[in-house]
C-alpha cells in the first residue's frame, strides 16, 4: 500500500469516528444512572390538534390554487391529503366540542393551534402533544410558535414585547376577521402592514368565543397528565445565550417539575438541550434539527444539521424533518441508540415515505391510521 494510500485510509478511519462521536446520544449507562425516562409511544399532535394553523390548507379554496389562497409550501396538496386535512379538521373540531370548548354553530376557527381548546381536544383523542414555549414581555412562560403574532392573529408585533395581560386581548384566527376552519393564516389587522406597524392592543377582551396565547401553566392544568408532552424550547436566535435564555429554562423547568405528567423536552438551540444535560440529567432531552442548506442557510445551521453538535448535548432522541429521516447522520445516530423522531408528518403519503425511519411522529393535517376513521360525539 503506497504512502498516499495509507493517509488517506487512515484520515477516512479519523472522519468517520469523529463524526460518531459527534453525533452520539447520551449513553446507556448515563441513561441507567439517571433513571431517564423513554418518549411514550404515540402519535404526538403537533401544537394540539386543531382546525386552524400550520401545516393546514384552506379546503374551501382548494382544488383552486391561485392567487392568495393560503396553501402552505410544505403542505401535501394532492386530492388525497386534501380529503385527510378536511378529515383532521373535523375530527379536531368535534374533539374541541367533546372537551367544552365553543359551540356548533361557531362559523369560525374552534381550536386555533397552540391553544387551551387545540391540546383539550388532543388529549381527547388520545394523542400526545408537541408545543412550543416562549417568554413574554413581562417574564410569563407562554405557548406560541412563531416570534410574532402575524400568522395566528394578523398581529406583527414579537411575543417578547408584549405582556402576558395583553396577549388575553389579542384573539387567534378570530371569526370577526373571517377566519374559518382549517386556515393556515389569519388575515391581517389593520394598520399590520404599515412601516412602522399600527397597531395596538385593545383595551377590552373581544367579545363572543375566541382562544388566545395561554399561559404554559394553564396548559399543563388543561392536560392534566392525560398525554405525553414533547416541549420545545423556542428561540428567535438559536446562536445567542444569554440572561433571556436562561430564564426561560429555569421559568419552563419549574413548571414542569412540579408537574406530575410525563414529558420530555426538545430544542434547535443545544443550548438549550446542553443546560439540562448540565442541569437536569434526568429529563429525557432531544435535539432537533433539519437537513439545511450550507450555501442558504450558513455554515452553522448545516453544520446543526449534520447532527454536528450532539457532542455538546448528548441527547437522548434527535426529532428531524421527516424529509431528512434517510440522512445517514439520522440513521447513525439512531444505530447509535438515539430515538428517532420525525417532524412533522401531513399526510399518509408522507408517513408511508418516512415511517421505516423514526420510531416516533409528530403530526398535523391527517388521522393517523391505527386512529381509522375519525370518532364522532
Amino acid at each position: 500500500m503506497s504512502k498516499a494510500l495509507r493517509n488517506a485510509v487512515i484520515g477516512g478511519i479519523a472522519a468517520a469516528g469523529a463524526a460518531a462521536w459527534a453525533v452520539a446520544p447520551r449513553s446507556f449507562n448515563d441513561k441507567r444512572r439517571n433513571y431517564v425516562p423513554v418518549i411514550a409511544d404515540v402519535w404526538y399532535a403537533h401544537r394540539g390538534l386543531h382546525d386552524a394553523g400550520s401545516g393546514l390548507v384552506s379546503v374551501q379554496d382548494i382544488p383552486d390554487y391561485a392567487g392568495d389562497n393560503p396553501v402552505s409550501a410544505q403542505a401535501d396538496t394532492t386530492d388525497a391529503s386534501i380529503a385527510e386535512n378536511a378529515d383532521y379538521v373535523a375530527l379536531a373540531r368535534r374533539m374541541a366540542l367533546k372537551a367544552g370548548y365553543g359551540t356548533a354553530d361557531e362559523t369560525g376557527p374552534i381550536a386555533p393551534e397552540n391553544s387551551l381548546a387545540a391540546f383539550a381536544a388532543a388529549c381527547e383523542a388520545g394523542y400526545g402533544i408537541e408545543l412550543d414555549l416562549q417568554l413574554t414581555l413581562d417574564g410569563q412562560v407562554v405557548v406560541v410558535h412563531d416570534a410574532d403574532l402575524m400568522r395566528v392573529a394578523g398581529d406583527p408585533r414579537r411575543i417578547e414585547d408584549l405582556t402576558y395581560d395583553e396577549l388575553t386581548r389579542i384573539p387567534l384566527f378570530p371569526a370577526s376577521r373571517g377566519s374559518k376552519p382549517g386556515d393556515l393564516k389569519a388575515a391581517p389587522l389593520p394598520g399590520s402592514q404599515e412601516r412602522p406597524p399600527l397597531v395596538v392592543t385593545p383595551p377590552n377582551a373581544p367579545e363572543g368565543y375566541y382562544q388566545h396565547v395561554p399561559l404554559f401553566s394553564d396548559v399543563l392544568k388543561v392536560v392534566a397528565g392525560r398525554a405525553p408532552l414533547i416541549v420545545e424550547y423556542k428561540f428567535s436566535d438559536n446562536h445567542a445565550w444569554g440572561e433571556r435564555q436562561t430564564e426561560l429554562m429555569e421559568k419552563g423547568h419549574a413548571l414542569l417539575e412540579a408537574y406530575a405528567g410525563p414529558y420530555v423536552i426538545e430544542s434547535f438551540h443545544p443550548g438549550a438541550v446542553n443546560w439540562y444535560k448540565e442541569h437536569h440529567p434526568e429529563v429525557c432531552r432531544g435535539q432537533l434539527s433539519w437537513p439545511a442548506s450550507l450555501a442558504k442557510n450558513g455554515p452553522a445551521e448545516f453544520a446543526a444539521g449534520l447532527l454536528a453538535f450532539d457532542w455538546l448535548s448528548r441527547p437522548d432522541f434527535v426529532a428531524y424533518d421527516w424529509t431528512g429521516g434517510a440522512l445517514p447522520q439520522v440513521r447513525l445516530a439512531r444505530a447509535m441508540g438515539a430515538t428517532a423522531v420525525s417532524w412533522t408528518v401531513r399526510s399518509s403519503d408522507e408517513l408511508a415515505q418516512c415511517d421505516q425511519y423514526f420510531d416516533h411522529h409528530i403530526f398535523e393535517a391527517f388521522v393517523p391510521p391505527e386512529h381509522g376513521a375519525p370518532s364522532t360525539l
